[in-house]
């Protein structure tokens, strides 16, 4: 408001100089209108608005009768009016009239004269009062509009940012749910595969049983044959020896009646050389000896007949199945045959089994002594889904490059445990997974995985393998693999070229030492990596290493050469172990950063002690940690922050040097929800269990599930309080 009066002062201080200017300098004057004039002209005059603005009214004092004119300076010019009260005090004595080069008036409708000869109307205080007040409101409402667009502009912003957020968050939410719907999908496939897997062995078992069921019943039925034969034999031998017996009573009659008929028989003499004489006697005991043998036989019913016969079938039939199996498919001794799955397993078989069995699926040479494998080695086996050649003597040239080449059906091939020092060539595409783990491998080229591109789970365990023998494109025909262990190998890097597929890596037992930046940038979608056992530290791991995946949830640093826990941890971490290590400190804020928060974390058997938590250490995961391990470390309180773990399940603080359990060290007295805390370990420390107040384990379900001794210092035997 102030300033609005300085400038009106002002501008009447100028009008006052203005007619003794034009008096003293006419011909000035008259070069100021041409100059005026012109700039009118080019839209640069006085009276031209700026951004289409109307300016302010140009007013002037004319003196009154009777009063001084302003005094001038050495240049001429009216000296300036010190104040606005002054004006006031002096406006009795002035005429306030409108600058002669303005062309409007008051209201702006009317032009106003630019000759300064000319009569003007001199305006009066309430005039230029509501001038003043114009400015004013002019001025007001310019200042409103301003403010409204400002808000206009800061709601249009804020409305841009919650609708940005939406679209993130749907965006997020239907990311979550493509992963729900993969992970429940894999799993369903992972369940279904189980289940095919658990019916088959079941299947196998039952059939297992019903032939020992089988064979134990021919085995019983074989005994009751030969007990029936035995008595048949018995009683066979009995029938004989009455036969002996009426037969020695026969004669013994006939020698009785040739003893008494003697003369009769003797007295023809040519009687013994006539064949119908002698045959006489011996026709009418042929028909005799039937009627006699059936008499003393104690023959079987009919129904027993019956049942020896179908035994006797059954006894035939299954020797003539005995036979085929033996036969079939010329397969050795030592093998067995259910179903269509044939297994060899420990057999000492020295040379691939010829077999010759079309409807065969699953085929398992295991603990063999086989070292070759010749071209046609599966002709008469070519439906085979599954190869189990585990724990033989294969070597890479014993292998002939085209015995896997007519599997068109083959989805598994197990070959773990040989002499193999290269990947066999002209695998079926058809490979599903390939385990060739505990063997010589001592590279992996361009070719080596060439075709497979349904290959899923890849195992290279406990091999020769490096980053300086395995090819960057190695593993790029590889389009669908999820699953890749290349543990206890050579590796002092994270390999080349891994496949952006890939949901677990395992490369444990290496000697790894740095993670580069740009090592994971292709693989988007990892869940899962292992890399315990090698020799990592915090400052070999590089910050932009993993920090934005966004599915990476489990890492397990375990047995490494870390001091700290490692700052840049991806953001989606939920479970991360670094047991074994030489970690001294947790710094703050290290788990803040993680969305929607670390559940598991493993700290144990590492040199945690009295300064290595602080406050904030375990910032970001108050409401997400489940488990949390401590143990077997040097602390010497209960680590702050862990009573403000709402959701915590699982607390071990055992082998430790605590001293004492505050009343608020592990459960918060104003939390009134349910508790959540399930067991705590605090056994081996230097805790009198006398002095721990009943309200410390106030949140734990069950007081049963606290440990507290054996203490350290307490020789009592363990046992739970």
């Amino acid at each position: 408001m102030r300033w609005w009066l300085v400038v009106a002062s002002l501008w009447l201080l100028v009008a006052l100089t203005i007619p003794d200017t034009q008096a003293r300098n006419r011909p000035q004057d008259k070069d100021a209108e041409t100059r005026r004039g012109k700039r009118k002209r080019d839209g640069h005059g006085h009276g031209q608005a700026r951004a289409g603005r109307s300016r302010p009214l140009k007013i002037r004092l004319v003196p009154g009768p009777g009063v001084p004119v302003a005094p001038r300076n050495n240049q001429g010019n009216t000296v300036i009016l010190k104040s606005y009260k002054n004006l006031q005090e002096q406006h009795s004595s002035y005429n306030v009239i409108p600058e002669p080069d303005l062309s409007l008036d008051l209201s702006g409708d009317s032009p106003v004269p630019s000759d300064p000869s000319e009569p003007v109307t001199p305006l009066t205080q309430q005039e230029i009062q509501r001038i003043l007040w114009r400015e004013e409101e002019e001025h007001r409402e310019e200042e409103e509009r301003l403010k409204k667009k400002d808000e206009a502009r800061k709601k249009r912003r804020k409305q841009r940012k919650e609708q940005e957020e939406r679209q993130r968050k749907i965006v997020e939410d239907k990311r979550r749910q493509e992963e729900e719907a993969l992970r429940l999908q894999v799993e369903k496939e992972e369940e279904q595969w189980r289940r095919q897997m658990e019916e088959r062995r079941q299947e196998e078992e039952d059939r297992r049983q019903k032939e020992a069921a089988e064979r134990e019943a021919r085995e019983k039925e074989r005994k009751r044959e030969e007990e029936r034969r035995r008595q048949e034999e018995k009683l066979r031998e009995e029938l004989l020896a009455l036969v002996e017996e009426e037969e020695e009573e026969r004669q013994e009659e006939d020698e009785e009646e040739v003893w008494l008929r003697g003369d009769v028989f003797q007295m023809p003499p040519k009687e013994p050389e006539e064949p119908e004489e002698p045959e006489e006697p011996e026709e009418p005991e042929e028909p005799e000896e039937p009627d006699l043998l059936p008499a003393p036989i104690p023959r079987p019913p009919a129904a027993t007949e019956d049942e020896l016969r179908e035994v006797e079938e059954a006894e035939e039939m299954e020797e003539e199945r005995e036979e085929l199996v033996a036969n079939r498919g010329g397969l050795p001794p030592g093998c067995d045959l259910s179903d269509v799955t044939v297994t060899c397993e420990n057999a000492k078989l020295i040379h691939f089994p010829p077999l010759s069995i079309p409807e065969l699926k699953s085929l398992s040479l295991e603990g063999n002594n086989i070292s070759t494998i010749p071209a046609g080695a599966f002709n008469g086996i070519p439906n085979l889904e599954w190869i189990n050649l585990k724990k033989n003597k294969l070597t890479s040239a014993g292998i002939d490059s085209k015995a896997f080449k007519g599997l068109k059906m083959l989805r598994r091939l197990y070959l773990d445990g040989n002499l193999l020092d290269v990947v066999p060539s002209d695998l079926p595409p058809t490979l599903q997974e390939l385990k060739i783990s505990e063997n010589r491998l001592r590279g992996v080229d361009g070719n080596s995985f060439q075709d497979l591109n349904s290959l899923v789970i890849l195992e290279l365990e406990g091999n020769v393998l490096s980053e300086g023998n395995v090819d960057p494109l190695a593993f790029a025909p590889l389009v669908q693999l999820s699953y890749l262990r290349l543990g206890r190998n050579h590796f002092r890097t994270i390999p080349q070229g891994l496949p952006p597929t890939l949901l677990e890596l395992y490369l444990e037992n290496n000697l790894i030492e740095e993670i580069s930046e740009t090592v994971f940038n292709q693989t988007r979608s990892l869940n899962v990596i292992s890399l315990r056992h090698n020799r990592l530290d915090e400052t070999r791991i590089a910050p932009m290493a993993w920090i934005s995946h966004r599915n990476l949830e489990s890492i397990d640093l375990s047995h490494n050469h870390l001091y700290l826990v490692p700052s840049y941890l991806p953001t989606s971490l939920v479970h991360l172990v670094l047991v074994g290590n030489n970690i001294e400190r947790i710094p703050g804020f290290v788990f803040a950063h993680m969305d929607p928060g670390l559940e598991y974390l493993y700290l144990s058997y590492n040199k945690l002690d009295g300064e290595a938590i602080e406050p904030e250490s375990f910032f970001g995961s108050f409401n997400s940690m489940v488990e949390l391990c401590l143990d077997n470390n040097q602390l010497l309180t209960v680590p702050s922050g862990i009573n403000e773990m709402t959701n915590l399940h699982f607390l071990r603080l055992n082998n430790n040097r605590i001293r004492s359990i505050p009343d608020e060290g592990i459960c918060d007295p104003n939390h009134s929800g349910d508790s959540t805390l399930v067991a705590v370990r605090l056994e081996n420390n230097h805790i009198d269990p006398q002095k721990v107040s009943p309200t410390a384990f106030s949140c734990v379900r069950s007081s049963s599930s606290v440990v507290l001794r054996p203490q350290k210092s307490d020789p009592v035997s363990r046992r739970k309080t």
